[in-house]
């Protein structure tokens, strides 16, 4: 417990760091007079400003480091799916009273794409 813990610590401690440092650049450019006008008055959130700017413009050029983790990882989390978790909702299917299978696990499994 203490292991996972101070992973978890660590892991929020290194993000939190690198959310900072954006700030921390920012207030020395503020300082500096070195204004930088955003790439569009619309939020990115809005719908409508992808038809006004150029979202990319507007991102951080060094964007969330997990996102990439997330790329690199998505084959072996779609490999996992179909060699592992698909085969396992079939067998349990065939014998639902002796694994529990239910309707609903039944609907979640035939909306799988």
């Amino acid at each position: 417990m203490r292991t996972t813990a101070l992973a978890l610590g660590i892991l929020l401690l290194a993000t939190a760091v690198g959310c900072a440092e954006t700030r921390q650049q920012q207030a020395s450019a503020d300082a500096d007079g070195g204004y930088t006008a955003p790439a569009s008055i619309y939020s990115v959130m809005d719908p409508t400003s992808l038809v006004y700017t150029d979202v990319a413009a507007g991102a951080a050029p060094s964007d969330n480091p997990w996102r990439l983790t997330g790329f690199l990882f998505h084959p072996i989390g779609v490999a996992l799916d179909y060699g592992l978790n698909r085969p396992i909702y079939k067998l349990t299917s065939q014998m639902p009273y002796l694994f529990g299978y239910t309707t609903e696990d039944s609907m979640l499994d035939s909306q799988r794409r």
